[in-house]
């Protein structure tokens, strides 16, 4: 299946790392600042409250940015979007490294949060060219998809031996150079522009897209299954800070989980041919609501480790399905505004929840939150079961 702009050309096919390359970038700036921004404010003596506040910042400027930014990659394509997203990454990162301030690392999660959803769509539209056919999606995506796991692999233990070693503000500025390296990976792939529809029609607004019931359950299971990833970054650091664990140990928690969701949609390019989309999707929400009930009870570096890695494995096989639904589900020509109104939809839960997560963490239990995803995961089988039927 191909988008609005037509096959794609040999070229453009044969620059696909170099958009993979551009989005672990991109999304690399964002995760060691989230990281280092994180472990800032627990070390200065702020709550867990605060700490959510920050994680909800990452999805503010999405909210108002998703559905403009599907519009502008329909319309111009991969560059110019992605161009946007790096210099507001860039903006970001910059504004915690010179400050250092509370305000100013409010500041760089709130650039940094649009940065992803400006460049993501426009990367997740590109990759959408490259697939002919409903396996080939899930290869493509799967690839796509592991451009954040790697970034989330990497960029917590880099950031927590960073800080341990040399200080936080080696972290920052390691935020700092990898928009740069971006923009050089962005300029491999070949310029063009998306063709016009032939019909001269008006553009109808994304919000039509909800019309379909195939489109609106599954965004409800991926606002849960996102939001669930939410809750694992923010009860790590803050049972690891209880626990008395170090930032390297912390990361190497974080990295677990993102090592996990490498290696399973690693797995998945191998075996797309074999998988069902939503099979896939109900197996991980059981794995996940199993894991999220017991993950209080873990013991130590090593517990922590094995019960990320088998979260990571549950939800990072989540996003390759999840995309490659989406474009069977919508018209070619307006892949650009379903992954704009996804972004929107899995930012508005992410500013909620990190908010919801500490309040209920400062209030009861520093676990409480994934106690409450299990439950929202056992809700989401209904819908779950309704795409099955809408989609024989």
């Amino acid at each position: 299946m191909s988008d609005a702009a037509g096959p794609a050309s040999p070229g453009l096919r044969r620059s696909f790392p170099a958009v993979i390359a551009t989005l672990v970038a991109v999304h690399a700036s964002m995760a060691v600042t989230r990281v280092a921004a994180t472990l800032w404010v627990l070390d200065q003596g702020y709550g867990e409250w605060t700490v959510g506040l920050l994680l909800s910042l990452f999805a503010v400027a999405p909210i108002g940015l998703s559905l403009w930014a599907g519009r502008l990659a329909d319309r111009h394509g991969f560059h110019r979007p992605v161009g946007v997203g790096v210099l507001m990454a860039l903006g970001g990162a910059l504004c915690v490294l010179v400050f250092q301030s509370l305000w100013a690392i409010a500041v760089g999660c709130l650039l940094c949060g649009g940065a992803i959803a400006v460049a993501a769509v426009a990367i997740q539209r590109e990759a959408g060219l490259m697939a002919t056919d409903a396996s080939e999606l899930k290869r493509v995506f799967s690839w796509v998809a592991l451009g954040p796991a790697l970034s989330n692999a990497l960029a917590p233990v880099v950031a927590g031996v960073l800080i341990d070693h040399a200080g936080f503000p080696w972290a920052f500025a390691l935020a700092v150079l990898l928009p740069a390296v971006a923009w050089g990976l962005a300029t491999r792939v070949p310029r063009h522009a998306p063709q016009p529809k032939g019909d001269g029609a008006k553009p109808r607004p994304a919000w039509d897209l909800l019309r379909d019931p195939a489109l609106r359950n599954l965004l409800m299971i991926n606002i849960v299954l996102s939001s669930c990833w939410d809750a694992h970054s923010f009860v790590v650091p803050v049972v690891g800070h209880a626990k008395g664990l170090s930032a390297s140990s912390i990361g190497l928690v974080l990295g677990s989980f993102a090592t996990a969701a490498t290696v399973v949609r690693l797995a998945i390019v191998r075996w797309a041919d074999h998988l069902d989309e939503l099979k896939a999707l109900r197996a991980a929400m059981t794995v996940a609501t199993v894991m999220l009930l017991v993950y209080a009870w873990l013991p130590g570096t090593a517990g922590l480790m094995v019960g990320s890695a088998i979260l990571g494995v549950a939800l990072g096989s989540v996003q390759p399905m999840v995309l490659a639904t989406l474009h069977q589900v919508t018209p070619p020509e307006r892949h650009g505004q379903a992954l704009g109104l996804r972004m929107l939809a899995t930012n508005g839960a992410t500013i909620a929840m990190p908010l919801g997560f500490g309040a209920l963490a400062t209030a009861s239990a520093a676990a409480a939150p994934m106690w409450l995803m299990a439950s929202l995961l056992i809700a989401a089988q209904w819908p779950a079961r309704q795409l099955r039927s809408t989609r024989d």
